[in-house]
């Protein structure tokens, strides 16, 4: 916390002030000369009257409403000297007064002082005063804080970010990789520059454009370009901004920004991660008045309702289409639904110039080959890819960013960080064993992916990885390639058990092991790959949606349901069947291979397939093999 002169004045002050009030209470009540005729000695009110009796005492003088007095007296054991005591007396004594008469002793009453009760209340109005001057002062500091107490009036209207001409720095020629999303999009801001264009013929914009996508896709991106390009108004809100604990404010929060945007039109708003505020209604099981359905009911209205929005585009974003209420999606409210997917090997080519614009490549580096390399990756895997190799690069205190650092780069993103390399023991020889099944499976299989490299090097939770590179976008894949695939995952299982024996099987193809079983049981009830026939049996679904998964109910009998296990089971032990097969005709190749990849703990494609070509043929794959 940052120091402040000001807020220790604030309250040492105070603290100031209520030591000097208690200081000055501890003594109100005390008689106004108590300090020079104050007495060291304390005197019992027995003794007192013993003295009394024996005609010792000189003079009494009263203090406190007679609780207190202050009496002198003859002591006979200090040489008859006149001593000064202190004496409390009894609440009821009324017969002291007559005594004092009696024997002729001079007393005199001294009053109390008057001002303890102003002392008193002042002492009790202090703690008040600084309690309501410290909450003011802390008021005075949140006001101005978005959210704060003292903006409490403020919770209805809209936080959307406004900019008359919107400069984000970022243009269409900032976004590559998704050419059919930004033809879709460049005709909003045509029409929003030349609108004459389009009204001529009797064409109305689309209201709504819904950009759909998978994380990292570069939606937020386009609507940045948007906003860049287009020169109007521009609003950017996400929806949970809409939501809040208050009843009512996540409509007034619509309501003020629509119409802020109506006095702004033509102009764009935004909605990031809209399904925050537009999933399907009635997902509360058992109703009741939910406030983020009460929002999305006011931007149902406000979006196509009685009035309409003229000359306002809405823009929104999301990744989970699956959930958004369909009132929300039909034409009038979002016309449009822009599909921005993975981008294929050109678009990562062209994302890769894009990113590298800044970076400082060796001549060496070819962009082809990384986007060859990294099939499935986003926009954002591929800056992230990047920047990993520059730190890399910086690391390593090199002037430019080599292959090297390109392909360390790219297993750090897929597998994670590198490990400690294993030592020499049999634990690592099993590993080398496991890996080089993969492999050699791999290879030996014509409709399987090429092998890119074998390593020992652990990294993430694996102690050694396989890599196959597929050289061409795969959107249609075969059965033979399926087979392939589940036949390469078992190849590691298969090397220990022929090598090793039964007995010595690890737990190192669990993965392998589910992830195969996925892909076997798709075949059977989705893609209808198996004796069963060309039936579909399980819908492909997200993420289960509660409103609307919520009873499920399976879409065949228990019989078909045996069947389909079987026919799983079936799939998978006639690949295992395979691969072992293959392990057990190319053993002398395999352990070869097993020896090389310990000494050297990484073998490259190029390498792996020369050395599998001197003893067998290597089936010809018809795929080009990128060498990073």
């Amino acid at each position: 916390m940052k120091f402040s002169w000001r807020v220790l004045a604030l309250w040492t002050l105070p603290a100031l002030v209520i030591g000097f009030f208690f200081w000055q209470g501890a003594f109100a009540n005390a008689p106004a000369d108590m300090g020079k005729n104050a007495a060291n000695t304390r005197m019992t009110y027995g003794r007192f009257l013993e003295y009394l009796d024996a005609d010792r005492v000189t003079s009494v003088d009263l203090y406190e409403g007679g609780r207190t007095a202050i009496i002198e007296a003859v002591d006979r054991d200090i040489e008859n000297r006149v001593q000064r005591w202190r004496v409390d007396l009894p609440i009821n004594a009324p017969e002291l007064i007559n005594k004092l008469k009696t024997k002729g002793i001079s007393f005199d009453a001294h009053p109390m002082r008057n001002d303890g009760a102003i002392w008193g209340l002042l002492g009790n109005l202090i703690f008040p005063i600084l309690l309501i001057a410290g909450l003011f002062f802390l008021f005075r500091r949140s006001s101005n804080l978005p959210g704060g107490p003292g903006q409490a009036m403020n919770f209805g209207k809209s936080r959307a970010r406004f900019q008359m001409e919107a400069k984000t720095g970022v243009k269409f020629d900032d976004v590559a990789g998704i050419e059919e999303a930004k033809e879709e999009l460049q005709e909003v801001v045509t029409f929003l520059k030349q609108p004459e264009r389009f009204t001529a013929v009797g064409a109305r914009i689309p209201k709504g454009v819904l950009l759909v996508g998978p994380p990292g896709t570069g939606k937020t991106l386009l609507a940045k370009a948007i906003a860049g390009e287009a020169g109007v108004p521009f609003f950017s809100i996400s929806g949970s901004e809409f939501v809040e604990m208050f009843v009512g404010v996540g409509a007034s929060r619509v309501r003020d920004l629509f119409k802020k945007a109506k006095d702004n039109a033509p102009c764009i708003i935004f909605i990031d991660e809209i399904d925050a505020v537009g999933r399907q209604r009635g997902a509360g099981i058992g109703g009741g008045n939910d406030e983020r359905e009460q929002t999305l009911n006011q931007l149902l209205t406000e979006m196509d309702g009685f009035e309409g929005n003229t000359g306002i585009i809405i823009i929104a974003a999301t990744n989970r289409p699956d959930v958004l209420d369909a009132a929300l999606l039909r034409p009038g409210r979002f016309d449009r639904q822009v599909t921005v997917d993975a981008p294929d090997i050109k678009g990562r080519l062209e994302i890769l110039q894009v990113h590298a614009r800044n970076k400082k490549l060796d001549p060496s580096v070819s962009l082809e080959a990384i986007a060859r390399r990294t099939p499935g990756f986003t926009g954002a895997d591929l800056a992230n890819l990047l920047n990993e190799a520059a730190i890399l690069t910086a690391r390593r205190r090199k002037e430019a960013i080599t292959l090297r650092e390109i392909d360390d780069a790219v297993d750090r993103v897929v597998a994670g960080m590198e490990g400690t390399p294993l030592v020499d023991s049999k634990s690592k020889r099993l590993i080398a064993y496991h890996e080089i099944g993969h492999a050699l499976v791999g290879t030996l299989l014509k409709d399987h992916d090429p092998v890119q490299k074998v390593t020992l090097i652990p990294r993430g939770q694996a102690q050694g990885l396989t890599w196959f590179s597929p050289s061409e976008e795969q959107g249609l894949i075969s059965r033979s390639q399926l087979k392939a695939r589940i036949t390469g995952a078992l190849g590691g299982r298969a090397a220990e058990e022929v090598v090793f024996g039964p007995a010595e099987v690890t737990t190192g193809a669990g993965g392998d092991l589910q992830q195969l079983s996925g892909m076997a049981r798709q075949m059977v009830t989705r893609f209808g790959m198996s004796d069963l026939g060309p039936l579909s049996l399980e819908s492909q679904q997200g993420e289960v949606f509660l409103g609307r998964d919520w009873m499920t109910r399976s879409d065949y009998s228990e019989a078909i349901a045996a069947r389909i296990d079987a026919q799983v089971r079936a799939i998978v032990e006639d690949c295992y069947e395979t691969a072992k097969k293959i392990m057990r005709d190319r053993r002398t190749v395999c352990d070869r291979l097993v020896d090389l990849l310990i000494e050297k703990e990484t073998i490259d494609g190029e390498e792996f397939r020369r050395i599998v070509a001197e003893y067998t043929e290597v089936p010809e794959k018809n795929q080009y093999v990128p060498q990073l």
